[in-house]
């Protein structure tokens, strides 16, 4: 466990303990809101008396005017409600090493599962084992899923989200886990190199790399380098999909199949969901400018291809897509944007935008009814696509 990680653990243990109490605490301190000054110049004149007629009846105009905005589901909520109980502040109000300290949507869903005294098994069956994919940056460090049985098994290979910045493959395990018990394949959970020690194009780099090492060796692990995928959620959403594509420009082998999780996939940050999810949680607007800060030396690399997916024209004969977008996401405009540039260019894609959830929801199938509904149609399009290399 890297050192992030174990202070974010250890945080989470004390906050989760006492959750009771802050809860309670929070109820003693809460105080009627202040009140406007009731100071004021003396009127020239006596008031006028108070009109005595009733107010006229609310047309259904006004009563749909009322009606609430859109709001996450409940159980999703639920995670939300854990993460504001964990303190968690948003990225763009912390630096660098505060927020890679603070505690995460996956340790708040964590959380709501230890509420609710929900197992982690079966996924909790599947057995791990660490590596290190050999780079000229010295090595990444990777965690192998493996699904019981026999094999050689089919192979996806996953990277983490985190906007390229924060978050690594200790933060990111529910995903992983779900995805090589479900389509009983090995997934390779590659750790690339983060912002803003390394600057983009580092990590789209280190992608690349962990990829063909995993195409020529997996072989020792008892995979299938026939039947290779790659998935990713948010920035590894963003790498699953330039790895695809470098694949495509290399002449290499191709994936069968390219799962992307409310990826990174344009420079816009004017779309109606980046629009009307502004505020959201766990990932505004705001947040995203920090992680794009971070990311980048020069604001005009937002404009390079790797970054901005929906404006590219070279997207024919890439593998086939899953694109799971969420509701409540900055992020859902440009997935879902890449998703019909996808079909339009002749790929065959299966996408849907899960209503009721936010950014982070995908491996969340414990607590969440959506997540683990986007989770099946994952695994049923993975499975579909090593089946039919058979």
């Amino acid at each position: 466990m890297t050192r992030t990680s174990a202070l974010r653990a250890g945080m989470l243990a004390s906050v989760v303990l006492c959750l009771p109490y802050v809860a309670q605490a929070q109820d003693a301190t809460q105080t009627a809101p202040a009140q406007p000054s009731t100071t004021q110049m003396a009127p020239a004149t006596p008031p006028a008396p108070a009109p005595t007629s009733q107010a006229p009846a609310e047309t259904p105009a006004s009563q749909s005017a009322q009606k609430e905005a859109p709001k996450p589901a409940a159980e999703m909520q639920a995670v939300l409600d854990k993460l504001q109980a964990l303190q968690v502040k948003s990225f763009a109000t912390l630096t660098v090493p505060e927020a890679r300290a603070q505690a995460s949507a996956a340790d708040a869903a964590h959380a709501v599962q230890w509420d609710k005294r929900i197992s982690s098994n079966p996924e909790a069956q599947v057995t791990t084992k660490d590596i290190k994919i050999p780079s000229r940056a010295g090595g990444m460090a990777a965690r192998v899923y493996i699904p019981g049985g026999e094999g050689p098994f089919p192979v996806v290979v996953y990277y983490h989200g985190g906007g390229w910045v924060v978050a690594d493959i200790n933060t990111y395990d529910a995903a992983p886990r779900a995805l090589a018990m479900g389509a009983h394949a090995i997934v390779v959970s590659v750790e690339y190199r983060h912002a803003p020690e390394h600057k983009f194009p580092a990590a789209h780099n280190d992608a690349w790399t962990a990829y063909k090492w995993i195409v020529e060796n997996i072989h020792t692990l008892n995979g299938n380098s026939d039947k290779i995928a790659v998935a990713g959620e948010s920035a590894g959403g963003n790498l699953a999909a330039n790895v695809a594509l470098m694949a495509k420009q290399m002449k290499t082998r191709q994936p069968l199949h390219q799962l992307l999780v409310y990826p990174v996939a344009g420079n816009d940050m004017n779309t109606d969901s980046y629009k009307e999810n502004a505020e959201a949680k766990p990932l505004g607007k705001a947040d995203m400018e920090w992680f794009v800060k971070n990311t980048v030396s020069s604001m005009d690399q937002t404009s390079d291809k790797r970054l901005n997916l929906v404006g590219r024209d070279d997207l024919a004969g890439v593998a086939p897509a899953t694109v799971i977008t969420a509701q409540f996401d900055p992020l859902r405009s440009e997935g879902e944007a890449y998703a019909d540039k996808l079909k339009a260019a002749g790929v065959d894609v299966d996408a849907k935008t899960f209503d009721g959830t936010t950014h982070e929801f995908f491996g969340m199938g414990k607590v969440v009814p959506q997540a683990k509904a986007a989770m099946d149609m994952a695994v049923a399009d993975l499975t579909a696509a090593f089946d039919k290399a058979q």
